[in-house]
């Protein structure tokens, strides 16, 4: 199953979330895949109902979870980005965290700020939980997994680098596109592994790896963070990037207004984001 967070309107406010059928969507009674996931554990017999059918072509697409209770990210989660930026290999997962005034739709301009030239592409699959849970062993997280996205964790480098926090540069407005759709765990691998995963700036590819490299993968990290603190349907996960970013190339490369920027995982489904400067 494939599920959408579908804007209804121009004014971009008004969402459904939907499931996508072949070349049509079908509007479910939820503004978004987030609030169908808070509907009960039964979420996945809610989202198999009928609706009116609109076409897919042509769709505009939120955030396919535009307001998660948490959005956490991990560092340094592949060796190739380790390797490149030049730090350990960490015994535990790196994480840090976004707000959600950053995340845009797979198809949305994504604002470079105007306070930074050194806006950098990090290409990562998302995991979006559907379970409450604390403490979940291993063994059982998966069981706590909705589906899988995609997202690109866009990073103003020297915002990033200014404390040893890297806050300030992974969460500035409209940044991060995610979706266009969440896959159910029954369409991929376990754990969604062995995905290939990559990422083109105007048709170049930057980056191209495989989600089984993940040093912490989906299992791994839902046990950890919980741990930590509940996790909720709806919260996004994202997993971390393989190496090829622009800020670990020798001379550095950023990403420029009117660039445009693909994000591939084999088996989910694709970004594609234009660079725009934003305005003060």
């Amino acid at each position: 199953m494939k599920l959408s967070t579908v804007r209804l309107s121009s004014d971009r406010e008004s969402t459904t979330a939907a499931r996508q059928e072949g070349d049509a969507l079908v509007l479910l009674p939820y503004s978004d895949v987030g609030a169908l996931l808070a509907a009960g554990d039964d979420w996945p017999q809610l989202a198999a109902g009928d609706g009116e059918r609109v076409p897919l072509d042509g769709a505009s697409f939120a955030p396919v979870v535009p307001h998660p209770n948490k959005i956490v990210c991990l560092g340094l989660n592949y060796a190739t980005h380790i390797k490149e930026m030049g730090r350990p290999t960490p015994a535990y997962p790196t994480l840090f965290a976004k707000y959600d005034g950053s995340l845009i739709g797979p198809h949305d301009d994504i604002h470079m700020p105007p306070v930074s030239d050194d806006l950098d592409w990090e290409a990562e699959l998302g995991v979006v939980v559907g379970r409450r849970g604390r403490h979940i062993p291993r063994e059982k997280a998966l069981e706590h997994v909705a589906g899988y996205t995609v997202v690109n964790d866009v990073t103003v480098r020297d915002w990033q680098h200014r404390t040893r926090e890297f806050l300030s540069g992974k969460t500035f407005e409209a940044t991060t596109p995610v979706g266009p759709a969440l896959v159910t765990p029954d369409e991929l691998p376990p754990g969604a592994s062995g995905l290939t995963i990559s990422c083109r700036v105007d048709g170049h590819t930057m980056q191209k790896s495989n989600t089984a490299d993940l040093l912490f993968d989906a299992a791994d990290v839902i046990a950890y963070v919980s741990a930590i603190i509940t996790l909720l349907p709806g919260d996004l996960i994202c997993t971390g990037t393989p190496g090829g970013v622009g800020a670990g190339r020798d001379p550095k490369v950023f990403l420029r207004p009117g660039q445009e920027l693909v994000t591939t995982v084999e088996g989910i489904g694709e970004l594609r984001n234009t660079v725009v400067r934003d305005r003060l």
